[in-house]
């Protein structure tokens, strides 16, 4: 743990030498005398945990602590006395300390003291990038409190729990559907396999079986000598996503009901037949059953692909979600703009109710993503949405900002930039989906997360999680 960088604040040399001496095998350590020069120090380089001393000579310790928590938040604070002063210890823990010491210090206690509140850290570090991932590479499709997400939900998490039932998702463009597999695959007994998405709009029609199944050396013209494993191989004892299954060819639809039926195919070119047990689940914007009487989807194959339906709702169906979308998405772009707007006008609000969203959710964040790009205040007017007035009126719908069972985050507040809210939110989420993954084996979820089972219990009840 070399790595994590620990600040020693206190004005008697032979307690800094003495701490430095215990901690110095696995951490960095650097001591300051003074609480004006370590301040000056953390802007250049943020350590990861600060052991101060109340009694400093230039500053106050409660007033130093003041400071580290109002300018660098995420470092944790052990704070040092020379007596049991409990005064002093419960401003402080009021103040944001995270533990405290009291001289004479005995090293043992010390080392386990600094040992939990750096894996504290640790795990905060994880859960920040955790965030930040989810920030960049998601839009989630389960925010909101509107009866008609948390029905999807409820029946999402039931038909999860098949590891190989085929279930199509039938949704308009925007509406999030590759989410709705995502949480199907996260959820299913298959989910230390892999997920593989195939878009099959994007995939020339003379390739996709190829992708699909895969080839033989020589199989056709510009082949790779060694061959390929096709995409329904890489899913094995995972979760295949066809997304845009509309668009695959006839003779594509026919060998992949063929692989439905008895989960076997033949790789193009090869003799040998192969076997694998995966999940698959399609997708469509597209109506099946009129490509079905047009004869552009073979009906054998939909009865195959939809033995479960799920069908996501539009935003135009859930429009007391639109403000819970919003403040998230002025987030996740205040994140990546470094810009610090707080949330809408009014009549920005009014705009965002009164539009259809013919491009559901991925037409929502687009439009925020402009707009807290473009926006030279702290709030985004209705200049800046840009939404022709003249569109047709959505009906209001309250948000009562109170969040039900399984969704992923907290409600945020005002401001729409709530991270403390939304870091712990995410932690307990982590916690809650190894827990249900592991069915309730404490020690298993701890090695889902990465984590030592004393570590896990004691974050798991530090946050209530049963």
């Amino acid at each position: 743990m070399i790595n994590f960088c620990i600040y020693v604040i206190d004005d008697e040399p032979t307690i800094r030498k003495g701490i430095a001496m215990a901690l110095e095998t696995s951490y960095r350590v650097e001591t300051f005398s003074e609480a004006v020069t370590a301040l000056e120090a953390m802007s250049r380089d943020l350590p990861d945990l600060v052991l101060l001393d109340i009694g400093l000579p230039d500053m106050d310790g409660i007033e130093a602590l003041e400071i580290i928590k109002k300018r660098f938040p995420d470092v944790l604070v052990i704070m040092v006395t020379a007596y049991e002063d409990f005064k002093s210890v419960v401003s402080a823990m009021k103040t944001g300390a995270h533990d405290y010491l009291v001289k004479p210090i005995h090293m043992e206690g010390l080392e386990v003291i600094v040992r939990n509140a750096i894996e504290t850290t640790r795990l905060k570090k994880e859960v920040r990038a955790l965030q930040e991932a989810y920030l960049n590479e998601n839009v989630p499709c389960f925010i909101g409190e509107s009866n008609a997400i948390l029905d999807v939900m409820s029946f999402v998490e039931e038909v999860a729990k098949s590891p190989d039932t085929p279930i199509l998702i039938l949704g308009e463009t925007g509406t999030g559907k590759e989410l709705i597999a995502s949480a199907i695959h996260y959820r299913s007994p298959n989910f230390k396999g892999p997920l593989v998405p195939v878009n099959c709009a994007s995939i020339a029609k003379d390739l996709i079986e190829s992708e699909l199944f895969g080839y033989e050396k020589g199989a056709f013209s510009g082949a790779l000598l060694s061959g390929k494993k096709g995409l329904i191989e890489e899913s094995a004892n995972g979760t295949l996503f066809l997304d845009e299954v509309g668009d695959l060819s006839l003779e594509a639809q026919a060998k992949l009901l063929r692989f439905l039926e008895s989960g076997e195919f033949y790789r193009l070119g090869g003799t040998k037949k192969m076997k694998v047990q995966t999940r698959v689940v399609s997708a469509t914007n597209r109506n099946l059953e009129d490509m079905m009487e047009k004869g552009h989807f073979r009906k054998d194959l939909y009865f195959r692909i939809a033995v479960i339906k799920v069908k996501v709702p539009s935003l135009k169906e859930r429009p007391g979600d639109i403000i819970p979308f919003v403040k998230y998405f002025i987030m996740k772009f205040n994140n990546k703009f470094s810009k610090n707007v707080i949330g809408l006008s009014v009549e920005a609000r009014q705009s965002l109710m009164n539009h259809q969203w013919e491009g559901n959710v991925r037409e929502l964040k687009n439009l925020i993503e402009k707009a807290v790009l473009t926006c030279k205040g702290n709030k985004i007017t209705k200049e800046d949405i840009g939404i022709n007035p003249d569109m047709n009126y959505v009906e209001n719908s309250e948000f009562s900002g109170t969040y039900r069972k399984g969704l992923f985050f907290d409600p945020l507040d005002e401001s729409g930039a709530d991270l403390e809210n939304l870091e712990r939110s995410l932690e307990i989420f982590y916690f809650k989906e190894a827990l249900h993954l592991s069915k309730g084996n404490e020690s298993r979820a701890a090695q889902l997360l990465n984590l030592n089972h004393h570590t896990f219990r004691y974050r798991r009840k530090k946050h209530g999680i049963e």
